[in-house]
Parts: structure tokens; C-alpha cells; sequence
């Protein structure tokens, strides 16, 4: 992994991520409720979530997610990035199967994703980025 995104989850990551509720700290967009929506999904689906405010675009940038993985919302979890609204099936399989990535995205607010409408049939990929196994690849296709 990334020493850069390993330093920057360990300044937003006090306590170790416990089996029943791994530790997650979300920035969001200043002003933006999708990603407090996000954010409460991920309460619900057993995480525990911590909301720190940041320059989320020199956050980005630290991370090295390039324009085109872009979100409203960043998050750190298990040593990973995720970028905007990745949905929590594909959070557990990360997490679980631990890649040599740096983290998941879904580009952009796609309409249905979780916060955004939680449609469970609605379709978008989330892709992989960064580190070497897989990054720039589909790692979920939701809705399929």
C-alpha cells in the first residue's frame, strides 16, 4: 500500500477496526447530504463512523484520487480509500480480500447508489484504484 494513504489513515484512525464494528472515519463536502446519508448507511450496516471535516480536495489530491474517481465524499477504512458512494457489499469484499489496491470509487453521485436514493437495482461500476492488483478495473458491478 500507498506509505502516503498508510500515514493518512493512521492520522484519522486512533483505535484499531474491531471484527463487529470496523473503525471509518468519512469526510464529506462541506454542506453535502448525501454524503451524512452515506455516512448513516454505513452506521447501519455496523460501522463505526467518525465525520471529520477536511479540505477534501487536497485530501484527494494527498490520496492521489485523480478528477476522474472523484466524489463528493472520501472515506477511510481498513487501510483503504473509498471515494464517494461505494456500496457496502463491495466495502465487505474489500475488506475481506484485502487486494494490493488503494482503495474503491464510484465516480461521481450516480442516481440509486446508497445515499443517493439506495435503489437496489439501480447500475454503476465501482472501481479499483491505485496500488497493483486490479487498479483501474471494474471490482463491482452493482445491480447486476
Amino acid at each position: 500500500m500507498n506509505t502516503r494513504i498508510a500515514a493518512l489513515a493512521a492520522l484519522f484512525l486512533a483505535a484499531p477496526a474491531l471484527a463487529e464494528a470496523p473503525a471509518m472515519t468519512v469526510m464529506p463536502s462541506p454542506g453535502c447530504g448525501c454524503c451524512h446519508a452515506w455516512a448513516d448507511l454505513a452506521r447501519a450496516e455496523g460501522y463505526d463512523v467518525s465525520i471529520r471535516e477536511t479540505d477534501v480536495a487536497a485530501l484527494k489530491d494527498d490520496l492521489g484520487i485523480t478528477p476522474g474517481h472523484r466524489s463528493c465524499h472520501t472515506a477511510l477504512v481498513g487501510g483503504y480509500v473509498l471515494e464517494g458512494h461505494v456500496p457496502f457489499d463491495a466495502v465487505a469484499r474489500l475488506l475481506a480480500a484485502q487486494p494490493a489496491i488503494a482503495g474503491l470509487a464510484v465516480p461521481g453521485m450516480p442516481s440509486g447508489s446508497p445515499g443517493m436514493g439506495d435503489d437496489p437495482d439501480a447500475r454503476y461500476d465501482v472501481i479499483a484504484f491505485g496500488g497493483t492488483a486490479g487498479a483501474g478495473e471494474v471490482f463491482h458491478e452493482a445491480g447486476r
